[in-house]
């Protein structure tokens, strides 16, 4: 049976509800967001802005006609860390957050063959690359006084349909949350491309995916009922969410003139089986002593349901000078209000929220790179804009990269990159009406490294 938590989204924070993990709507925004920038040394440090470039593993995973612009074999693998600081206010109480990650995030190689039947045809490409999509590991704490309580009533003491007689502790002393997350967003993305009349790059891809996503959340709650009784609960909460998805990209790069370059790619949604288990524990202290029959452990709950991510268009144009660089810009259209859940008949309040609550972005990205004899300089800067349709554009993430590559010799060669990214998020864990969700102002710092062998 479907657990039965109403709707949450993270930024549309009026919504009621009274679960502490995140509901069905806000996963299938989480699941659906592809733009946090994993990829190679130099894909990161251009800040991904190769839809009408190419030869690049992870620029494959936008537009797969890039594939057929290598013009040798190559093989990659990278490894990124990760620093994040995350500070939550609540109430005027700020608190610093701060982890750091290390992952293995990419690894995939490319093949090509010359054409000898067809003069028009100049080559094919193929290629495999695995890679993150997204890394969930994340750990908060929030701590405040909103005032207003989450749980106002003693459950023992509610023994009659007379609320005049019940003891009620509205009178709240300190609120804390704890939210941890873990997991993985990967996929395996197989590519063909070839070259026609040294004009035209045509790709395809196929993506298997898969989620393991894990959180758990601790909501603790300190009150009076002005008459010297205190009672304090504590709500832990447990949500596991994975499952596999499929999805296909088809792309273009058209040369017009000479070191021009065009390109046009589309995305598929991604097409997800998941599955769930929910868990919910709450304990009550009254005057510091437990009640012994009040440990509410009911038996976790499991689901089964679907979800269909929105498509994406990219659009792209670089231009090349010659040996000593290049600059290049890609503008991003995704479609989130056709994000969907099944099955439908049991998913009709939530697909509406997610058509009437989210709106389709426009994002860009733009990246530059300048050679001196073995050494490559890259920078970038990108702007993904949120699907929240009630978000300012502090809710935006923005960042900006810086790239070196040093090709030590013609086979191989390593690229590192420092990417710096930034948004405003916020989280509604507090159900009763008129409280404030916490505000978390989220900067993420990445380091990358990439080996780069060319056969």
């Amino acid at each position: 049976m479907k657990k039965i938590i109403p709707l949450v989204i993270l930024f549309l924070c009026t919504i009621k509800f009274n679960a502490q993990v995140l509901s069905y709507v806000d996963q299938a925004v989480l699941f659906s967001s592809t733009e946090n920038n994993y990829g190679t040394g130099r894909y990161m440090g251009m800040s991904g802005a190769f839809g009408a470039l190419g030869n690049d593993m992870s620029a494959v995973d936008i537009n797969p006609a890039g594939l057929a612009v290598y013009q040798k074999g190559e093989f990659s693998t990278t490894l990124t860390f990760r620093d994040t600081k995350i500070n939550s206010t609540f109430y005027g109480n700020t608190i610093n957050n701060n982890d750091d990650y290390f992952r293995f995030a990419q690894i995939g190689g490319v093949n090509t063959w010359q054409s000898y039947g067809n003069p028009e045809i100049g080559k094919f490409a193929f290629g495999f690359n695995y890679s993150v999509v997204n890394h969930y590991d994340n750990n908060y704490i929030v701590k405040g006084n909103s005032g207003i309580p989450q749980y106002p009533d003693d459950p023992d003491f509610n023994f009659d349909d007379d609320p005049d007689n019940d003891i009620n502790y509205i009178n709240v002393e300190d609120q804390t949350f704890y939210n941890y997350t873990s997991g993985l967003n990967d996929k395996f993305n197989f590519s063909f491309a070839t070259q026609y009349n040294k004009i035209f790059y045509f790709g395809g891809s196929m993506a298997f995916h898969h989620i393991g996503f894990y959180q758990n959340t601790t909501y603790i709650e300190k009150s009076n009922d002005g008459s010297g009784n205190t009672m304090d609960v504590n709500n832990d909460e447990y949500l596991s969410t994975y499952g596999s998805g499929f999805n296909f990209g088809l792309g273009i790069i058209v040369t017009p003139i000479k070191n021009l370059r065009l390109g046009a790619a589309y995305q598929s949604p991604i097409w997800y089986n998941l599955s769930e288990r929910f868990e919910q524990r709450t304990t009550y202290w009254f005057n510091g002593e437990i009640d012994p029959d009040y440990p509410d452990f009911p038996l976790p709950n499991y689901y089964d349901y679907k979800l269909t991510t929105p498509s994406e268009f990219t659009g792209s144009l670089a231009y090349v000078f010659g040996q000593y660089g290049l600059i290049s810009f890609d503008y991003i259209y995704k479609g989130y209000s056709n994000t969907r859940l099944q099955p439908s008949s049991y998913f009709i309040e939530e697909n509406q929220e997610l058509s009437a609550g989210l709106k389709n972005t426009s994002s860009f990205k733009f990246g530059t790179e300048w050679k001196y004899k073995i050494m490559s300089f890259r920078g970038g800067y990108r702007m993904i804009q949120t699907p929240y349709k009630n978000s300012s554009t502090e809710f935006d993430l923005t960042g900006y990269s810086l790239g070196l590559g040093i090709k030590f010799s013609r086979r191989v060669a390593m690229d590192f990159a420092y990417d710096n990214s930034s948004y405003l998020d916020s989280y509604q864990f507090i159900s009763e009406p008129g409280a404030n969700p916490a505000l978390l102002d989220v900067t993420n710092s990445r380091f990358t490294t990439s080996l780069v062998v060319v056969f």
